[in-house]
């Protein structure tokens, strides 16, 4: 899993794919954060997104760097405690200028039943669970 977010902070942009009814949604995240042993995100309960993550948890990132890409699948689940709030506020401390831990706002997930892969053109994907 460290390598799974250190590959996602290297590349600085991944990409998050949600479903909204039957339609897929992407856009483009910059939060990972290892927080007591698991992988998390950050968003605000005023975006669409937040939404979307608690009527279907199902979602997909992907990111690029150095012809090697990474997609993590899996279920988004929030964790509603201010710890894991202020630790991924604590880790990208240019978002505190936007966001607070007891705002009623600052969401975090973390990713359940994940699967991680990395894929290039010139070696054979590996597979990493967590």
């Amino acid at each position: 899993m460290e390598r799974v977010a250190q590959f996602l902070k290297d590349a600085e942009v991944y990409y998050l794919a949600t479903v909204e009814g039957d339609q897929p949604r992407v856009r483009p995240f910059g939060t990972a954060h290892i927080f007591e042993g698991k992988l998390y995100i950050q968003t605000g309960k005023v975006k669409e997104v937040s939404k979307q993550l608690h009527a279907n948890p199902k979602a997909e990132i992907c990111a690029f760097k150095d012809g090697q890409w990474l997609r993590v699948t899996g279920e988004l689940m929030e964790d509603d405690r201010m710890e894991a709030r202020q630790s991924m506020l604590d880790a990208y401390p240019s978002l505190q200028g936007m966001y607070a831990a007891d705002d009623g706002n600052t969401e975090v997930f973390y990713f359940r039943n994940a699967t991680a892969t990395f894929s290039s053109f010139t070696s054979d994907p590996e597979v990493v669970k967590f």
